[in-house]
């Protein structure tokens, strides 16, 4: 059985990217790391100021049958930083294992201030949509985490099997 290739949109959450006063760094970092993920990016990365843009972003990109969402910027604590509040009301499912890993992750990787990202991951139908820190480093540690579990994380969101290590092998195996 062939593979099914992930539909992914990465979105930068920027307030003066979006204003056109710096370019964005994170988002073509983003797109790159989605792509050798297996990812089929074709859109963005889109670029777009906090607040409400992000949640209309984000239902139109599940609208739209976006396997993966995943945004950079905006999981601070500045009044401006409103990417996790926007997500929420998006998500119908949270996945806290996500985001707990990604601080985990960055944190153990030297930047303490990762722990600070409040950053959420969950799913909308059949959209998995994930928040990482408005950094390049940010976004590959994240990236680093999430591409080992994409594959199977869209797989379940639309009624897959469970995999399991078989203690005899280094594979994985479907269970039957």
């Amino acid at each position: 059985m062939e593979p099914t290739v992930i539909r992914a949109l990465a979105v930068t959450v920027s307030n003066r990217a979006a204003a056109g006063i710096y370019a964005d760094k994170s988002g073509p970092v983003l797109v790159g790391l989605l792509r050798e993920a297996g990812c089929a990016v074709v859109d963005g990365p889109l670029v777009i100021a906090d607040g409400d843009p992000v949640e209309k972003a984000l239902r139109d990109a599940v609208e739209a049958g976006y396997d993966v969402v995943v945004t950079t910027g905006g999981t601070g604590l500045t009044p401006a930083d409103l990417t996790p509040e926007m997500t929420r009301r998006v998500l119908q499912r949270e996945i806290p294992g996500i985001a707990e890993a990604l601080r985990a992750t960055g944190a153990a990787a030297g930047v303490p201030s990762a722990i600070l990202s409040r950053g959420l991951a969950g799913t909308a139908g059949r959209t998995l949509i994930i928040n990482l820190p408005g950094s390049s480093g940010g976004v590959r540690d994240g990236m680093a985490v999430l591409a080992s579990v994409l594959g199977h994380a869209v797989s379940q969101i639309n009624g897959g099997d469970h995999v399991r290590a078989d203690p005899g092998t280094q594979g994985l195996h479907q269970i039957a």
